[in-house]
């Protein structure tokens, strides 16, 4: 079981949840007494879901088709990823720092931008996700969980957030493997299938905990058998992303 957080976690978790949004469908976008609902000026938004799931592709198309400004996942430029993957128990913490400084980095780039923006990969999934499903393992220890969270709980308290979050659901381990393969970063190529399956069981649960504890609104999208690369498919999805937006 993860470390108990220390008291400074109650203010960076003292969030009122808000109600979950409404499930989006492949449908035109929601219209209000035959009214298109109009976007925000600015929206914030988020990919999230398991390694290979197709976020980064997600996050591109939604980049080009919608105008947003894009923010990868640092991933290429990661100084410790390729250690990590080598021997996670020495470095997953070193890794989950920088993750976290990254991506309060974008927060706070986006809380700058004067248009919408997409982000790959979102600021939750690390303390969520990986922080926990590391120290379950053994790659982090009691000390090292609770220290990053503190540092978490410090960076997010005036962190702007995201609108809304789309969240990319594989079950299929095998499909996420093949993805991993098709793309070939060379530092991935030990990720196995018990270590994927270990990540979908938090997965499970992500949308929810998003929702009700940081109080931002979820759409999950099973991507298990369809290639939004693909003409049909990327209109369908594009237009459940507008809806969702527009929600």
């Amino acid at each position: 079981m993860p470390a108990k957080r220390t008291a400074k976690k109650a203010a960076g978790d003292a969030v009122a949840a808000q109600p979950a949004a409404p499930a989006p469908t492949a449908e035109a976008p929601r219209r209000r007494n035959g009214v298109r609902a109009k976007l925000k000026p600015k929206y914030f938004l988020a990919m999230a879901g398991n390694i290979g799931a197709g976020k980064t592709t997600a996050a591109k198309l939604i980049s080009q088709r919608l105008g947003f400004e894009l923010f990868d996942e640092p991933v290429i430029d990661n100084r410790f990823l390729k250690d990590y993957y080598a021997d996670m128990k020495r470095w997953s913490f070193t890794l989950q720092l920088e993750f976290l400084i990254r991506r309060v980095e974008h927060h706070e780039l986006i809380h700058t931008v004067n248009k919408s923006c997409v982000q790959d990969r979102t600021l939750y999934e690390d303390p969520e996700i990986f922080a926990k499903y590391l120290h379950g393992l053994g790659h982090m220890d009691n000390r090292e969980l609770e220290l990053y969270y503190e540092y978490f709980d410090r960076l997010n308290i005036k962190l702007p957030r995201p609108d809304k979050i789309i969240c990319f659901d594989v079950p299929d381990t095998e499909v996420l493997l093949k993805r991993i393969r098709t793309r070939g970063r060379a530092e991935e190529r030990g990720i196995g299938r018990d270590f994927l399956r270990g990540l979908n069981g938090y997965y499970s649960s992500f949308p929810q905990v998003v929702e009700r504890k940081y109080g931002i609104p979820c759409m999950t999208v099973d991507v298990s058998g369809i290639d939004i690369r693909e003409r049909a498919t990327r209109d369908e999805f594009l237009e459940r992303v507008d809806a969702f937006l527009r929600a």
